[in-house]
């Protein structure tokens, strides 16, 4: 194994094997230990351990369910930047805990430089996004303007049934 085929995580290194099970059980995060095992070239027991290793170190933070957002009435994701009028403490404040409980937001960033929040927003669709804006977001103290990104098409996603390549109209 090469130096570079090896990185540093919490005092201990992932060769590429460590890499492969995590590649694998990012596409199937419920792919049984006798299949990541072939999948990676180990027998049963040495996968177990590595997995149950990289969980305890951290590195497998936990398993989630990727859930069909049509089915949540969330299948139009938007992209929104937020510029607030003013920075202090209060306002922030506020304004990220208002954000942070609406079941529309799925990712709310702060960020260096203008603007000031990055929001990956998921609904219905461009009306229920419209009163999204309009009557949630808008209506919060402090918030001067925003800016929304509607995706053409997705090349590259951590949700694996989204890396189809495809325009949203084919």
């Amino acid at each position: 194994m090469s130096f570079r085929s090896r990185i540093w995580c919490k005092n201990r290194r992932m060769d590429s094997v460590d890499r492969a099970i995590i590649a694998a059980l990012r596409e199937d995060g419920r792919i049984s230990n006798a299949a990541l095992a072939q999948k990676v070239g180990l027998t049963a027991g040495p996968c177990l351990r590595r997995v149950q290793r990289l969980e305890a170190d951290g590195i497998i933070l936990g398993y989630t369910a990727d859930i069909n957002p049509e089915a949540l009435g969330q299948s139009f994701e938007v992209g929104l930047d937020i510029e607030l009028k003013w920075g202090d403490r209060e306002t922030v404040e506020r304004f990220e805990d208002t954000m942070a409980g609406f079941d529309e937001v799925l990712e709310l960033l702060r960020l260096f430089g203008s603007p000031d929040y990055f929001v990956r927003v998921a609904v219905a669709d461009l009306h229920a996004y419209e009163r999204f804006l309009t009557k949630k977001v808008l209506t919060i103290p402090g918030v001067q303007g925003t800016d929304s990104a509607f995706p053409m098409k997705i090349i590259k996603s951590q949700r694996p049934h989204l890396n189809t390549g495809k325009s949203f109209d084919e």
